[in-house]
């Protein structure tokens, strides 16, 4: 398979290696990864200042959040635009009941900051949830693991490579 790779920013190197980019590059699945420099001043949110910079449509940009289901670590996976159903996540999963995990817990667990969390290369795989809207998108874009650096990839693609299920989580 070939990868495709852009940088759209000459401040990263061509050999950005987050987790998330490493893995897909060993597992050979096509991608591509968009850099831009952050507005810190914007106070848009790290997805909308994400749209902003790369020109993206807010649904093909997603978030990942890290959230507890049962007392257990879970993703969600969900347009920037959008908010996370702690119901329909836990739902999703066979769960009751799913709460925002704490920001050190999810920064522990992944291994990534908060702003640029990838559903990718965490250190740790926990039950992943893409919202069904992705399912229809040829490419969505999703963090490569750090703040400013986007990569696109098929939703079939993202999904095979964590082990996620769609469902409707957005809200």
């Amino acid at each position: 398979m070939r990868r495709y790779i852009s940088l759209v920013s000459a401040k990263r190197p061509t050999t950005a290696g987050t987790a998330a980019i490493l893995a897909l590059r060993r597992a050979g699945v096509p991608h591509t990864v968009l850099a831009f420099s952050r507005d810190r001043r914007a106070h848009l949110g790290y997805g909308l200042e994400a749209t902003t910079a790369l020109g993206l449509p807010g649904d093909q940009l997603f978030k990942t959040l890290v959230a507890k289901v049962d007392g257990e670590l879970a993703v969600g996976i969900i347009p920037v635009v959008a908010s996370l159903s702690m119901k329909a996540l836990a739902t999703a999963l066979g769960g009751k009941k799913g709460t925002m995990a704490e920001v050190a817990e999810a920064e522990r667990a992944t291994g990534y900051v908060v702003g640029g969390i990838s559903p990718l290369g965490q250190r740790q795989a926990h039950p992943t949830v893409i919202d069904s809207a992705a399912a229809s998108l040829d490419i969505m874009y999703v963090s490569a693991g750090s703040r400013g650096l986007d990569l696109g990839i098929a939703p079939a693609d993202l999904a095979r490579m964590t082990g996620a299920v769609f469902a409707s989580i957005a809200r």
